[in-house]
């Protein structure tokens, strides 16, 4: 994630933490993915194909997940990555996004 999306986010009043943040740097995705459940946040991610199968092990294991969010890298431009996940978050609560996978691509 871009600094300039962070902080377009965060200007927004978005409570947003990242990656590099986070300590979780060249960690493997499945524990991106059990940290972001833990800490109850949904997770923003370009790899798409690692992240939806993991959100498919997942549930397949009855294990729980606060939600994610997926993009191919440089779809789209930060302003455009701002906006449609401004428009995902005002429309998802929080509590909705639990199991759930959202394409950024569906929110234009």
């Amino acid at each position: 994630m871009t600094h300039a999306l962070v902080r377009g986010l965060r200007a927004r009043g978005v409570d947003v933490t990242t990656a590099l943040e986070q300590g979780m740097i060249e960690r493997p995705d499945e524990a991106h993915f059990i940290f972001a459940a833990q800490a109850n946040r949904t997770l923003y991610s370009f790899n798409v194909g690692d992240f939806y199968h993991l959100h498919g092990k997942f549930l397949a294991e009855n294990r729980q997940h606060t939600g994610l969010i997926l993009s191919r890298q440089q779809q789209f431009t930060v302003g455009e990555q701002l906006r449609r996940l401004l428009r995902l978050i005002a429309t998802v609560p929080a509590e909705e996004m639990k199991n759930r996978v959202e394409f950024l691509s569906a929110w234009g």
